[in-house]
């Protein structure tokens, strides 16, 4: 089962029309919760769902524009970096989304990079030289 805790950027289309949005995702066993701020008017959204294998599913609702829920669903992808699926609210609207992993969460960036070149923080002693921890 894939962890998609984390912060992800998307888009979805509605009439052919793309809205970005960014998404923080908490995911403890099957359940997935979070927040997601779209790039338009509607705002800010709260999320609820589940992740199964590689399917999730959720429902997103807006803190303050919209009482309607809109569902989705999507597979996520082997690596666990990528999702694609469809949204729907209702029968009135529906269309297709994808969204990534961000690469924003920087202090993850750099451990990896660290472990990358093997790098070895190093310390100062009282005595002003420099020894490798």
């Amino acid at each position: 089962m894939a962890d998609l805790s984390g912060m992800w950027l998307g888009t979805y289309w509605q009439a052919e029309n793309p809205t970005r949005f960014e998404a923080t995702l908490i995911q403890g066993g099957n359940t997935l919760s979070g927040r997601v701020l779209d790039d338009n008017y509607l705002g800010e959204a709260q999320v609820e769902g589940e992740v199964v294998g590689r399917r999730v599913s959720f429902t997103k609702r807006y803190l303050t524009t919209s009482p309607t829920a809109i569902q989705y669903s999507g597979t996520v992808s082997e690596d666990g970096n990528h999702i694609q699926g469809e949204w729907a609210i209702g029968r009135f609207d529906a269309g297709p989304w994808e969204a990534h992993r961000s690469q924003d969460d920087l202090v993850a960036n750099l451990q990896a990079t660290l472990e990358k070149q093997d790098l070895t923080p190093a310390t100062t002693t009282a005595s002003g030289a420099t020894d490798l921890v």
